[in-house]
């Protein structure tokens, strides 16, 4: 069964934050629309650390803060470790963030909304390629 929740990475977010016109940022659109999207902390962090100006912020906030919002646990923690010890040993190397992003994916039963390729290689993850 697909999952019916969207979790967006950030290059998703940003697509639709600055109102470009492309796949990803459509799905996105579309997504929120359906009221299927959710969002973490690491998602969140991202994008603030990316903004220009204050009032960035307030609509990225704004924009959030209406969601789901899926939180991290000791257990959690764990997953994403033995996660990123997996796929070390298969051969790849994932930022932390993304590895935090598909463990929550995975554990939540969520989509990742992504044009980043190296998700591909997280074993059981849900991608909608927004390419």
């Amino acid at each position: 069964m697909a999952p019916n929740r969207i979790l967006p990475d950030t290059c998703a977010w940003i697509d639709f934050f600055r109102g470009r016109q492309t796949p990803l940022a459509e799905m996105l659109g579309d997504s929120l629309i359906r009221l299927e999207v959710v969002t973490c902390g690491v998602v969140l962090y991202e994008l603030l650390q990316g903004l220009k100006n204050p009032g960035e912020e307030v609509l990225v906030q704004n924009a959030l803060q209406a969601l789901s919002h899926l939180e991290m646990t000791r257990d959690l923690w764990i997953s994403v470790g033995r996660l990123s010890a997996q796929l070390r040993a298969a051969g790849h190397t994932l930022p932390l963030s993304d590895v935090m992003i598909a463990a929550i994916a995975l554990e939540n039963g969520c989509a990742v909304l992504t044009v980043d390729r190296h998700f591909e290689a997280v074993p059981g993850l849900t991608l909608l390629n927004g390419e």
